[in-house]
């Protein structure tokens, strides 16, 4: 028996009741649920992850109803999920499955492979769970098990070993039992061949896992590239009238487009008290404000990006036209409404600003 047909073999038998994640949308057969289910758990845990799918699949049952509503209820559901172009993809791709194929989920890789916002392993994924077709996923957690077992060092995250990777996973899957085995080898993945701590002692492949046998399983999978993050330092106008905020909607092409924050000085670095009342000052057009508070530093990770948040919280007495063209008024009961980056909704929180 060749290596590799002792892998698919072995994973299929390992893939017992007892060894199965249990979640919701595991075992179905709705390809929009499993579209639902992929783009939420990009990047995100499963445990964080869950409340977003059940609440998605509640509110908007089919792919019309989340075609048909409005972009800020969705970024407002989407809210604290993070990756915020997913929200804003998924809905576009509903949109265009209403349009262009009559509400009907499409039915073959190259069609789902077309949606905004799907990839090549969304699409394997909802190929294979939803209409059994034969193509392999290749996620964080089958890279590990592939490079552990087959012994193999090319980074993951070259464009040799995506080539690599995705060849072997394709020769390995069982054309008969397509959604069993990608969702036995991810599942393989996160139960036993786990990143920090796999359970090598009692593992199906032991006799025949390179990274085993070779004392390797640390140093795999490699990756070549490390990630930079670019530090921003951002200073928010929070300009409190009576019952009323001002708040901003980001619309350029940058990190939290289309959610809701506040007025927004950003400097390079960390910026004095002065250096922050003449960059107010200038914001403002020389109206007269005073600052009642300023924050601690809130800080935000993002995967290339490290986030530096103070709130500087003013009264004004006059704003003229040109500062506040761009602002929306919205009142204190209201906030609840918007959706916010994580950032700005834990200030808001900590302030008891929405009751």
């Amino acid at each position: 028996m060749t290596k590799q047909a002792f892998f698919t073999k072995n994973l299929l038998a390992w893939d017992t009741g007892e060894n199965d994640r249990v979640m919701p949308w595991k075992g179905i057969k709705n390809p929009y649920f499993i579209w639902l289910s992929e783009i939420i758990l990009q990047q995100t845990r499963v445990e964080q992850g869950l409340p977003y799918y059940e609440k998605f699949t509640k509110k908007y049952p089919k792919v019309g109803d989340l075609a048909a509503a409005p972009e800020d209820e969705i970024m407002k559901m989407w809210q604290g999920l993070g990756y915020y172009s997913r929200a804003r993809n998924l809905h576009s791709a509903a949109k265009s499955i209403v349009e262009e194929n009559d509400g009907e989920f499409p039915t073959t890789y190259a069609d789902i492979r077309k949606l905004k916002g799907v990839g090549d392993y969304t699409a394997a994924a909802i190929a294979s769970f939803a209409f059994d077709l034969p193509h392999a996923v290749l996620d964080g957690n089958v890279y590990r098990v592939l490079s552990r077992f087959f012994g193999i060092a090319t980074p993951i995250d070259s464009t040799d070993g995506k080539k690599e990777f995705a060849k072997l996973a394709q020769e390995l899957i069982d054309e008969e039992q397509a959604a069993k085995y990608n969702q036995a080898i991810m599942d393989f993945g996160a139960k036993q061949c786990s990143p920090a701590k796999p359970l090598c002692m009692f593992c199906v492949f032991q006799r025949k896992c390179s990274a085993f046998l070779e004392g390797k399983t640390g140093e795999l999978p490699v990756k070549s590239k490390k990630i930079i993050k670019k530090e921003r330092f951002f200073y928010y106008l929070v300009v409190q009238k009576g019952k009323y905020l001002y708040l901003t909607k980001r619309k350029n092409k940058d990190i939290w487009q289309n959610l809701y924050d506040f007025p927004l000085i950003e400097t390079k670095q960390a910026i004095n008290g002065k250096e922050l009342a003449e960059n107010i000052d200038k914001q403002l057009k020389h109206s007269y404000f005073s600052i009642k508070n300023i924050s601690d530093n809130y800080k935000q990770l993002l995967t290339h990006q490290k986030i530096t948040a103070v709130f500087v919280e003013l009264t004004v007495k006059t704003l003229p036209k040109t500062v506040t063209e761009d602002w929306t008024k919205v009142e204190l009961k209201d906030l609840g409404s918007y959706g916010f980056p994580k950032i700005i909704d834990r200030y808001i929180k900590d302030k008891s600003l929405i009751s």
